[in-house]
Protein backbone atom coordinates (compact mmCIF):
# COMPACT_ATOMS: atom_id res chain seq x y z
CA UNK A 1 0.00 0.00 0.00
CA UNK A 2 2.87 2.33 0.85
CA UNK A 3 4.42 1.81 -2.60
CA UNK A 4 1.12 2.54 -4.34
CA UNK A 5 0.84 5.76 -2.36
CA UNK A 6 4.33 6.74 -3.51
CA UNK A 7 3.42 6.07 -7.12
CA UNK A 8 0.23 8.11 -6.82
CA UNK A 9 2.25 10.90 -5.25
CA UNK A 10 4.60 10.75 -8.21
CA UNK A 11 1.64 11.09 -10.57
CA UNK A 12 0.37 14.17 -8.80
CA UNK A 13 3.78 15.78 -8.61
CA UNK A 14 4.46 15.15 -12.28
CA UNK A 15 4.46 18.85 -13.07
CA UNK A 16 7.25 19.55 -10.58
CA UNK A 17 9.91 17.77 -12.59
CA UNK A 18 11.99 19.71 -15.08
CA UNK A 19 12.08 16.89 -17.64
CA UNK A 20 9.86 16.75 -20.67
CA UNK A 21 6.42 15.28 -20.13
CA UNK A 22 7.33 12.16 -22.10
CA UNK A 23 10.44 11.58 -19.97
CA UNK A 24 8.40 12.01 -16.80
CA UNK A 25 5.83 9.50 -17.97
CA UNK A 26 8.53 7.03 -18.96
CA UNK A 27 10.18 7.33 -15.53
CA UNK A 28 6.85 6.74 -13.82
CA UNK A 29 6.19 3.76 -16.07
CA UNK A 30 9.58 2.23 -15.22
CA UNK A 31 8.89 2.65 -11.53
CA UNK A 32 5.37 1.24 -11.84
CA UNK A 33 6.46 -1.82 -13.84
CA UNK A 34 9.48 -2.50 -11.64
CA UNK A 35 7.29 -2.53 -8.56
CA UNK A 36 4.57 -4.67 -10.14
CA UNK A 37 6.98 -7.29 -11.50
CA UNK A 38 9.16 -7.36 -8.41
CA UNK A 39 12.22 -7.85 -10.62
CA UNK A 40 15.45 -9.08 -9.10
CA UNK A 41 18.56 -7.06 -9.91
CA UNK A 42 19.68 -9.71 -12.41
CA UNK A 43 16.27 -9.79 -14.07
CA UNK A 44 16.10 -6.00 -14.25
CA UNK A 45 19.52 -5.77 -15.91
CA UNK A 46 18.34 -8.08 -18.68
CA UNK A 47 14.70 -6.98 -18.79
CA UNK A 48 15.02 -3.21 -19.22
CA UNK A 49 17.19 -3.11 -22.36
CA UNK A 50 14.76 -5.51 -24.07
CA UNK A 51 11.68 -3.64 -22.88
CA UNK A 52 13.07 -0.18 -23.66
CA UNK A 53 13.96 -1.24 -27.20
CA UNK A 54 10.44 -2.61 -27.63
CA UNK A 55 8.83 0.51 -26.16
CA UNK A 56 10.88 2.86 -28.35
CA UNK A 57 9.97 0.94 -31.52
CA UNK A 58 6.33 0.67 -30.47
CA UNK A 59 6.09 4.42 -29.89
CA UNK A 60 7.78 5.18 -33.22
CA UNK A 61 5.16 3.15 -35.07
CA UNK A 62 2.26 4.55 -33.04
CA UNK A 63 3.38 8.15 -33.25
CA UNK A 64 4.82 8.35 -36.72
CA UNK A 65 3.09 5.79 -38.93
CA UNK A 66 -0.34 5.45 -37.34
CA UNK A 67 -0.65 9.12 -36.41
CA UNK A 68 0.22 10.21 -39.97
CA UNK A 69 -2.33 7.77 -41.41
CA UNK A 70 -5.01 9.13 -39.08
CA UNK A 71 -4.12 12.73 -39.91
CA UNK A 72 -4.29 12.02 -43.61
CA UNK A 73 -7.66 10.35 -43.21
CA UNK A 74 -9.10 13.16 -41.09
CA UNK A 75 -7.87 15.91 -43.38
CA UNK A 76 -9.34 14.24 -46.48
CA UNK A 77 -12.50 12.59 -45.16
CA UNK A 78 -14.86 14.41 -47.51
CA UNK A 79 -12.72 14.12 -50.65
CA UNK A 80 -11.23 10.70 -49.94
CA UNK A 81 -11.54 8.34 -52.88
CA UNK A 82 -12.02 4.61 -52.41
CA UNK A 83 -8.58 4.06 -53.91
CA UNK A 84 -6.92 6.40 -51.40
CA UNK A 85 -8.99 4.94 -48.55
CA UNK A 86 -7.83 1.46 -49.55
CA UNK A 87 -4.22 2.67 -49.60
CA UNK A 88 -4.60 4.16 -46.12
CA UNK A 89 -6.23 0.98 -44.82
CA UNK A 90 -3.34 -1.08 -46.19
CA UNK A 91 -0.84 1.25 -44.50
CA UNK A 92 -2.81 1.01 -41.26
CA UNK A 93 -2.90 -2.80 -41.41
CA UNK A 94 0.86 -2.87 -42.07
CA UNK A 95 1.50 -0.63 -39.07
CA UNK A 96 -0.82 -2.69 -36.85
CA UNK A 97 0.96 -5.87 -37.99
CA UNK A 98 4.30 -4.29 -37.06
CA UNK A 99 2.94 -3.57 -33.58
CA UNK A 100 1.67 -7.13 -33.26
CA UNK A 101 5.01 -8.56 -34.40
CA UNK A 102 6.85 -6.34 -31.94
CA UNK A 103 4.67 -7.72 -29.15
CA UNK A 104 5.34 -11.32 -30.21
CA UNK A 105 9.07 -10.62 -30.42
CA UNK A 106 9.03 -9.02 -26.97
CA UNK A 107 7.40 -12.06 -25.41
CA UNK A 108 9.87 -14.41 -27.08
CA UNK A 109 12.83 -12.37 -25.81
CA UNK A 110 11.40 -11.95 -22.32
CA UNK A 111 10.77 -15.69 -21.93
CA UNK A 112 14.57 -16.05 -21.84
CA UNK A 113 14.87 -13.45 -19.09
CA UNK A 114 11.83 -13.61 -16.78
CA UNK A 115 9.14 -16.13 -15.95
CA UNK A 116 5.96 -16.46 -18.02
CA UNK A 117 4.00 -15.29 -14.97
CA UNK A 118 6.00 -12.07 -14.85
CA UNK A 119 5.36 -11.54 -18.56
CA UNK A 120 1.62 -11.75 -17.89
CA UNK A 121 2.08 -9.42 -14.92
CA UNK A 122 3.88 -7.03 -17.29
CA UNK A 123 0.90 -6.98 -19.65
CA UNK A 124 -1.43 -6.25 -16.72
CA UNK A 125 0.94 -3.59 -15.34
CA UNK A 126 1.07 -1.85 -18.73
CA UNK A 127 -2.71 -1.83 -18.90
CA UNK A 128 -3.06 -0.55 -15.34
CA UNK A 129 -0.43 2.14 -15.92
CA UNK A 130 -2.19 3.34 -19.07
CA UNK A 131 -5.51 3.51 -17.20
CA UNK A 132 -3.96 5.57 -14.39
CA UNK A 133 -2.25 7.83 -16.91
CA UNK A 134 -5.52 8.36 -18.78
CA UNK A 135 -7.29 9.16 -15.51
CA UNK A 136 -4.55 11.67 -14.64
CA UNK A 137 -4.85 13.37 -18.03
CA UNK A 138 -8.62 13.61 -17.57
CA UNK A 139 -8.08 15.17 -14.16
CA UNK A 140 -5.62 17.73 -15.57
CA UNK A 141 -8.04 18.59 -18.36
CA UNK A 142 -10.89 19.08 -15.87
CA UNK A 143 -8.69 21.23 -13.65
CA UNK A 144 -7.68 23.27 -16.69
CA UNK A 145 -11.31 23.88 -17.58
CA UNK A 146 -12.05 25.04 -14.04
CA UNK A 147 -9.19 27.56 -14.22
CA UNK A 148 -10.52 29.12 -17.45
Amino acid sequence: MKKITIILLLFTSLSLFSQSRRDKIKALKVSFITERLNLTQQEAQKFWPIYNDFDDNYLKIKHSEIRSINKEFKSNTVTLSDEKANELLNKLMDAENKLHNLDIDLIAKLKKVISPKKIILLKQAEEDFNKKLFEQFKKWREEGRKDN
